[in-house]
């Protein structure tokens, strides 16, 4: 290889590697992260990162059948780049308060305390999730499944304001 070839791989690199670590940076903001895809296709024998991307019905899928008997698991994980893609086409981005890796993150690992629901503004909800455990868990399985949506819905009614 060549110098010049040499040079526009490694320029290639460390493009990927920020846009891995730090999807913001990049000129077209993403509303999902890559990286937070594959943290939370970790869970997604449970379908987490399906759920993250905004497709209910096939997390619901691998939430009850363990990814397909893992088989599906481990094919999503050379389809979550697509899924990102279509996550940021689907919900785009308001440069609104409510971050939707931070939301996330606080409803999959604290979702029973409502700690997300508190991050988005909603503090009677909030309360309810925290005394309730999610409202018996009902409340927990709907944030599951529209939770990108209410993102979206709190950032557009802030960005009017």
């Amino acid at each position: 290889m060549t110098t010049r070839a040499n040079n526009k791989l490694l320029l290639q690199l460390l493009a990927l590697s920020s846009w891995l670590w730090y999807p913001q940076s990049m000129e077209k903001q993403n509303s999902h992260s890559i990286f937070m895809g594959y943290l939370m296709w970790l869970f997604g024998f449970m379908g987490a990162h399906r759920f993250y991307y905004g497709r209910p019905i096939s997390g619901c899928i691998w939430f009850f059948t363990l990814g397909l008997l893992f088989v599906g698991w481990i094919v999503d994980l050379f389809l979550i780049p697509s899924m990102d893609r279509q996550a940021d086409i689907k919900y785009g981005v308001e440069n609104g308060a409510i971050n939707y890796n931070l939301c996330w993150i606080f409803l999959v690992f604290l979702g029973l305390f409502g700690i997300h629901r508190f991050y988005m503004g909603k503090i009677f909800t909030g309360l309810l999730w925290l005394f309730t455990g999610g409202f018996f868990l009902i409340g927990y399985l709907y944030d599951l499944l529209t939770l990108n949506d209410q993102i979206l819905i709190v950032n557009k009614s802030q960005s009017r304001t």
